[in-house]
């Protein structure tokens, strides 16, 4: 019995690929890799520390606490009637997964360069590896989310209203994944030949959370900083942020319009970072 051209081989390696071939039947058929890679990235971070998985809840609780003091009680800076470590951390969970997403995805060649030099599989599972791997994270600090919530609710008296746009939800982490996707795959692919992005992105990332709203609402930026408010406004990652409180909290300056361009704009980013990957992921290995 002869077989089938499609049952004599489980590869095809063509020299020429279009900049939009997403290669996701080959991404799907990689999923045990995928599988794999996040399971070992989940271990190695916290491998060889004393607390463990404890630290997904020690890091945003100081964060808060910090926020907290320096922002809300010295500062002054209102948190519009929503208690300020809810307002905080409702911020840092959204902004942690953008920002690992991001930084980690855009050193993915560097960091992976021995084992993408020597087998082959589809190049996008590693960056797609980060983005699994980190809403693990994210999954536990949105718990612990939950947990205060609820304390503040029923010990604190606070006045919070979950709205309908709670439903929005699942439609938020997709983008703020698919925006730290999108970006660390271009500043990735620029990184194999220009290191110096690289010390960038380190010191620039916390910048960049000064220009969302993490530890001030949208209506304080815009009202006191008239001059440069329009920057945070319409910061891709500003509107998700703003939906994500209005849907838990019920009080928030949420837009349509605003959810909409952003939705846009990660798209863009998100096509623009897979065309720039695809493109580098060929010769990556003569430039890393």
């Amino acid at each position: 019995m002869s077989l089938q051209p499609e049952e004599n081989w489980d590869i095809e390696i063509s020299p020429q690929n279009s900049l939009f071939d997403l290669r996701l039947k080959d991404t799907w058929h990689y999923r045990d890799l995928l599988l794999l890679l996040v399971r070992r990235d989940f271990v190695s971070f916290y491998k060889q520390t004393i607390l463990g998985p404890l630290w997904f809840f020690i890091q945003p609780a100081i964060t808060v606490a910090i926020y907290t003091l320096v922002f809300s009680n010295l500062a002054g800076i209102s948190t519009e009637g929503i208690p300020a470590p809810l307002f905080y951390l409702a911020g840092t969970v959204i902004w942690n997964y953008f920002s690992e997403c991001l930084t980690k995805t855009s050193t993915v060649f560097k960091d992976n360069s021995a084992m993408l030099g020597k087998v082959y599989f589809p190049r996008l599972i590693m960056p797609l590896s980060i983005v699994f791997s980190n809403l693990i994270r994210f999954a536990v600090q949105f718990l612990l989310f939950i947990a205060l919530m609820l304390f503040f609710v029923f010990f604190k008296g606070a006045n919070i209203h979950i709205t309908v746009y709670v439903l929005l939800f699942p439609l938020l982490i997709v983008l703020i994944a698919a925006l730290g996707l999108g970006l660390g795959m271009i500043i990735s692919a620029v990184t194999t030949k220009y290191r110096d992005l690289a010390f960038v992105v380190t010191f620039g990332v916390p910048l960049l959370m000064y220009t969302t709203t993490v530890i001030y609402p949208l209506s304080t930026a815009i009202n006191k900083y008239p001059a440069y408010g329009w920057v945070i406004k319409y910061n891709p990652i500003t509107p998700i942020i703003e939906t994500f409180r209005y849907g838990f909290f019920g009080d928030a300056s949420f837009s349509w319009g605003l959810l909409g361009y952003s939705a846009g704009v990660t798209a863009v980013i998100l096509l623009l970072g897979i065309i720039i990957f695809n493109k580098v992921e060929k010769t990556f290995v003569d430039t890393v």
